[in-house]
């Protein structure tokens, strides 16, 4: 099978526009894991896209193209390196529905997609319909509210409670997040979240006081199961900004993390290959904070964490196999640019 891996952020999509380094660091650690993964299965054909500034380090017989910086020749290019391929893997962010984007041209081209369909991005990215489909399921929520403008964002945030979470409607990962304490600081929090969310709704959303953390899954399209359950070191900067993580992460709520996480999954018909759910791990409860139907930083911690390639279950799980539940080998902490902080054996605690 020929496998087009696009990554959006350090393979062209962005070419000829700047590129945050800590960004340009991120994005082309997983597309350089993510390569290797699929590679070292060994019965594939891969191909990958590139932007000339960030130079990517591929396994023998990868074949690696340059996107060009102007926007036509490049849509052109992709367009075509997509109608070759037998399935897609897309690897980019839901702000401005970039992925959603991405994954509806992939499907115009009838080229197989190796995650979530356009349809289940859409639904997975609405951060602002998201409260309603985790009411249904029971799964705790923070009281969010979208607020378009000429609303009234001080009285809501008051009706809330301050601290307050201020984020896109569609967004990926911290970009454009920020904590107001005060309506002081809601002003500026809003005007950063809007820049963030293009023409899009921007949320205030309750704080939960917790852990922050994430749990890494399988889908086939209407089932989910849990690979690893993680830490996120996320610092309260303006913006908020992720600096990686560990994995697996011994929580007393990690069965309650996981159960939540596959319940949201299953709530949302089409995701497929890896998928992750954000939470915050209070003293009582799982709370589910966000979705994110595509391949995101925790891969880096969690393909270390197992033994098997991580890669090659997601392609069984877009076919419609999942694994059974596995067992982490080692204990890992990474950073954000994919390295790997420390890595050493581990055992499942005793239940």
């Amino acid at each position: 099978m020929r496998i087009l891996v696009y990554e959006f952020v350090s393979g062209g999509g962005l070419a000829g526009r700047d590129v945050p380094a800590s960004l340009g660091r991120e994005a082309s650690a997983m597309l350089t894991a993510l390569v290797a993964d699929l590679a070292a299965i060994g019965s594939h054909e891969i191909v990958t896209t590139a932007d000339a500034r960030f130079p990517h380090a591929m396994p023998p017989g990868v074949e690696v193209v340059t996107l060009p910086p102007a926007r036509k020749r490049r849509e052109a290019l992709l367009g075509r390196l997509m109608a070759s391929a037998d399935a897609v893997w897309l690897v980019a962010p839901e702000t401005d529905r970039c992925l959603e984007r991405l994954a509806a041209k992939a499907e115009r081209q009838r080229t197989p997609l190796l995650g979530a369909s356009a349809d289940a991005i859409r639904r997975a990215s609405d951060k602002a319909g998201l409260p309603r489909r985790l009411a249904r399921l029971g799964v705790r929520h923070p009281t969010t509210r979208a607020l378009r403008p000429g609303a009234d964002w001080a009285r809501a945030a008051r009706e809330i409670g301050y601290p307050v979470v201020v984020k896109p409607g569609r967004g990926a990962g911290c970009d454009g997040v920020c904590l107001a304490r005060s309506a002081r600081e809601l002003r500026r929090a809003v005007d950063i979240a809007r820049r963030a969310s293009g023409s899009g709704p921007v949320l205030l959303q309750q704080y939960v006081t917790g852990r922050a953390a994430s749990v890494s899954l399988l889908a086939d399209g209407r089932h989910a199961v849990a690979l690893t359950v993680n830490a996120q070191s996320v610092r309260s900067s303006r913006p908020l900004s992720y600096h990686g993580g560990r994995t697996p992460f011994d929580h007393p709520l990690a069965s309650q993390a996981i159960e939540a996480a596959i319940g949201t999954c299953e709530a949302l018909p089409g995701l497929r290959g890896f998928v992750g759910v954000d939470l915050v791990l209070t003293a009582t409860d799982a709370v589910v904070i966000e979705v994110n139907p595509r391949l995101t930083t925790a891969y880096l911690g969690v393909r270390s964490a197992l033994e098997e390639n991580v890669a090659a279950l997601a392609l069984a799980a877009c076919a419609g196999v999942l694994p059974a539940p596995l067992s982490a080998r080692r204990h890992v902490r990474f950073t954000a640019s994919g390295r790997i902080v420390s890595s050493e054996p581990y055992a499942s605690p005793q239940v």
